[in-house]
């Protein structure tokens, strides 16, 4: 019986997509069975066009090659220039792209269920979703990780 790893996923920013995806694909990749569930603002992770911006507001430790006080980060532009910033770094640095990772979970049959109280209080429509999504409330995610190894929430 092999190992399974079960993720919650509720951010829905660039810098907190990364995790889950880079968790689950590397889970997946040393024989874990893996699955995400997308709640809240996690769904974001599962849409079609992903859009995403880094928000520097309420995560004081993002490093940034200046320090920026947090009243100019509420000004308008900040959140769109900080994820040029992020985008470009990553680049340089070699970081798949988010799409990349994502595909490559689906790849290595990472489960993805997207919670359906969430799509229905926010009135998500999943025509949006990518393929593979499966909808579920959260008793079939704990079907899953009542029995999981590890289970982590991001």
């Amino acid at each position: 019986m092999s190992k399974k790893l079960a993720i919650i996923a509720t951010k829905g920013t660039l810098d907190w997509a990364y995790p889950p995806f880079i968790l689950a694909s590397t889970a997946s990749a040393l024989g874990y069975d893996t699955e995400i569930f997308f709640t809240f603002y996690g769904l974001k992770l599962v849409e079609k066009n992903l859009s995403l911006k880094v928000s520097s507001l309420g995560n004081p430790g993002m490093p940034m090659p200046m320090p920026v006080p947090v009243l100019m980060q509420a000004l308008p532009g900040m959140q769109s220039m900080m994820t040029v910033m992020m985008k470009k770094k990553m680049k340089s640095k070699g970081v798949a792209p988010l799409e990349e990772l994502r595909d490559l979970c689906q790849e290595a049959e990472v489960r993805f269920i997207a919670c359906q109280m969430t799509v229905d209080l926010f009135e998500f429509n999943t025509s949006d979703f990518i393929d593979g999504v499966e909808l579920g409330g959260a008793a079939l995610f704990f079907d899953f990780a009542g029995d999981s190894d590890i289970c982590l929430f991001i």
